[in-house]
């Protein structure tokens, strides 16, 4: 089989470290019907020995070179490769209790974060490397550099721990940048839910959006200061500071704001 020649454009980085490879099989320590799909299995190296611990698994490959190789090395019966993008392909069709693992290409990593949150019904577990500064900011307390839209968003829906740092040198070729390996555990039901999740969405990117500036500047469009204030929430502090559960408490804030002016416009 001819060697295969990394792709930038797939941000292909493929992982070679035994030790690591071996670290992660465990951490995820996949039982023979579990449904496990690995997102961009690459040459095979976290493939193998899952492929070896379940009666079949799933892989989403987007590189039809690699997809071909696969279809070679592997039993379709025992690893069932579906060929396209990530960012596209419907998780929850292969049912229900997924086990998601994978090596996730950089370039796409926060939109596919956000995909596989929106399937978060389907889904298990999730372990996946990724950048380690992606994953600081993943699992990052508020009142941090590293807190932001992604930290409140996916802390809203898991619950999250790095558990593995892979260097560089796991992978070939060698990236420029250290990774970790996180653990994602949907909640049954979000500890703080919001009433209207796409509107807590948009206020926790408002108040992200220019992180120098106060929620009073930041949630202008959603929410008066004094309102802010009446919530236990200061409004001259940053965006930021906030946990969680302030978020979905100003989310729902406004959610019942809106309704009453509805109802206001609609009665007069």
């Amino acid at each position: 089989m001819t060697r295969h020649r990394p792709r930038k454009r797939f941000g292909q980085n493929f992982l070679v470290d035994e030790t690591v490879i071996a670290a992660i099989v465990a951490a995820v320590a996949p039982q023979p019907r579990d449904v496990v799909v690995e997102i961009g299995p690459g040459l095979g190296a976290l493939t193998r020995p899952l492929s070896a611990r379940v009666v079949r698994l799933h892989v989403v490959e987007i590189d039809r070179d690699i997809v071909a190789r696969l279809v070679t090395m592997f039993p379709r019966e025992r690893v069932m490769v579906h060929e396209g993008d990530a960012l596209e392909f419907d998780f929850a069709a292969l049912g229900t209790g997924l086990r998601v693992v994978g090596n996730l290409p950089y370039n796409i990593s926060t939109p596919l974060l956000f995909r596989l949150a929106g399937s978060v019904a389907a889904i298990r577990d999730i372990h996946v490397m990724l950048q380690k500064e992606v994953v600081e900011r993943m699992v990052a307390a508020p009142s941090s550099s590293e807190y932001g839209r992604l930290s409140v968003m996916l802390q809203y829906r898991f619950r999250m721990e790095r558990i593995i740092t892979v260097p560089a040198a796991a992978f070939r070729p060698v990236p420029k940048v250290e990774s970790a390996v996180v653990r994602m555990i949907p909640f049954a039901r979000p500890p703080h839910p919001a009433r209207d999740e796409a509107l807590l969405a948009k206020v926790v990117a408002a108040a992200f959006a220019q992180r120098r500036k106060t929620l009073r500047n930041t949630l202008r469009g959603f929410i008066p200061a004094q309102e802010l204030a009446a919530l236990g929430v200061d409004p001259g502090a940053r965006g930021e500071t906030l946990s969680v559960e302030q978020f979905a408490r100003i989310a729902n804030a406004v959610g019942d704001r809106t309704a009453a002016v509805a109802a206001s416009n609609g009665a007069s």
